[in-house]
């Protein structure tokens, strides 16, 4: 198996992977919010895909069973991020038919590769119980700070 990048003729197909990660992770999803991501979800992969937003994807006869999302920003340098350039792991997710062959470890290592290529000071991501060794395995270490991590939530 290769891991190549999804295009825009794959936006059908990722935008269900989408929705099976998000459930899988989320638990069942309301209607509502169902309806929002079908809608706006392939606008947002048309204008972001292979600009700033890059998918990798592992193909079983021709369909993606396996994806990971590599989100890259770019931000005021810092010691934490010398050149600015960052990236954020999203979406990491294998149907569940497909699992236990590799392909995640494949598809992490490629995003190394093309972290480096692209001069990302780093890659970032949140870890499940579940990937943590996994992301482990492939150079990530635990992110200490004296800061908290806070998010606003728009209601």
């Amino acid at each position: 198996m290769n891991v190549e990048k999804a295009g825009l003729d794959d936006i059908d197909d990722l935008v269900k992977l989408r929705l099976d990660y998000l459930c899988e992770d989320h638990g069942i999803l309301s209607e509502d919010d169902l309806t929002v991501i079908r809608r706006d979800l392939p606008g947002y992969f048309q204008a972001h895909l292979d600009k700033d937003l890059f998918v990798y994807a592992i193909r079983e006869d021709h369909a993606i069973v396996s994806c990971a999302f590599l989100l890259i920003i770019e931000k005021p340098m810092s010691p934490s991020f010398i050149n600015g350039k960052t990236g954020i792991v999203l979406n990491v997710y294998t149907c569940p038919s497909a699992r236990r062959k590799g392909y995640a470890e494949m598809i992490m290592n490629t995003i190394i590769s093309d972290a480096k290529e692209k001069n990302l000071s780093v890659i970032e991501l949140k870890s499940t119980e579940d990937g943590y060794r996994l992301y482990r395995s492939v150079g990530f270490i635990d992110d200490r700070s004296k800061y908290h991590m806070m998010k606003w939530i728009n209601k």
